[in-house]
């Protein structure tokens, strides 16, 4: 009696488990296109049924991590804030009143190196982040490294992609840029 009663317990279990995934198996990505403003990354759909966003809409967002981009893959944080960018300015809101920020630091700190510095260190590797970091910076993305993580690891200016800053510490550039009013984006 209690062996059926386990048996159908991890049944059900079993069950539950495989329904719970099968929404996740389902999705589908097809929508989502890079644009208007970063032409090969931060891919975002159109959604038709979205209420319209204010006519004087402005943001002035701070994206964080300390999450290294996975091999060959652009850091998940620099892709998101040039989501951000590309789905609000879709949406209506003119470029220049897109500010975004990012602050980096942990491991992540790897995804700031230019190719030659990333290449030395990561077994000879091409840096898929340093070109879409180039293509932020140059449309007025702020990124700092805390300054923090780069002793650690024995960071300087020079391995850097060109444009990105170093802060005394994360924790400085996240307190300074909310006190210029910039919102921290918990995605």
């Amino acid at each position: 009696m209690l062996r059926n009663r386990i048996h159908a317990g991890l049944a059900a279990i079993i069950a539950l488990a495989v329904l719970s995934a099968a929404p996740a198996a389902a999705q589908d990505f097809s929508a989502f296109k890079p644009g208007p403003v970063f032409q090969t990354f931060g891919a975002v759909a159109k959604v038709d049924e979205a209420a319209a966003l204010p006519a004087d809409a402005a943001f002035k967002v701070l994206f964080d991590t300390s999450v290294q981009a996975d091999d060959a893959k652009i850091n998940r944080t620099l892709d998101s804030a040039a989501r951000f960018i590309n789905m609000h300015v879709a949406g209506g809101v003119p470029e220049s009143r897109v500010k975004v920020a990012v602050v980096i630091h942990g491991k992540a700190a790897f995804d700031l190196l230019n190719g030659a510095a990333f290449a030395a260190r990561m077994e000879g590797k091409p840096n898929a982040s340093e070109a879409p970091l180039a293509e932020l910076l140059a449309h007025g993305v702020q990124v700092f490294l805390c300054g923090q993580t780069a002793t650690v690891y024995g960071i300087k200016r020079a391995d850097l992609v060109p444009g990105v800053e170093i802060a005394l510490s994360a924790m400085t550039a996240d307190a300074l840029l909310q006190q210029q009013g910039y919102t921290l984006n918990p995605f």
